[in-house]
């Protein structure tokens, strides 16, 4: 039989709140099973979670990994792959931009310490 997460136990094993499980269901990123009050996280839903959490961790927005999701409904894994290597391309030369900038704050910030220091021992 197939693993079902009940809310309290999807929010524990992916630390997040009830807030956001809440919210990731309102804009229809997950779909749990309903019965009453109750939901329940199927195989489907769980590994969706991973995908967001990774997705979300890469830099990506929730509606970027929403789009991305309905490409698996609506046109299957190859095409989903292929979306996939276009936005990763395209996420990685952010990242790339945003380390670059980085160095160049951390190397600025570093010198200008550097100079307070200096002027502190003279």
């Amino acid at each position: 039989m197939a693993e079902l997460l009940s809310f309290k136990e999807m929010c524990e094993r992916f630390e997040v709140t009830p807030r956001t499980l809440r919210y990731y269901e309102y804009i229809e990123l997950l779909s749990p099973q309903k019965e009453g009050r109750t939901r329940s996280y199927g195989p489907r839903e769980i590994a969706r979670m991973t995908l967001i959490l990774r997705g979300r961790r890469f830099g990506f927005s929730l509606e970027e990994l929403r789009q991305w999701l309905l490409i698996y409904d609506q046109k299957g894994t190859e095409e989903q792959n292929r979306v996939w290597v276009e936005l990763a391309d395209r996420q990685l030369a952010v990242l790339e931009q945003q380390r670059d900038e980085l160095s160049v704050s951390i190397a600025d910030l570093r010198q200008l310490r550097d100079q307070v220091e200096q002027s502190l021992k003279d």
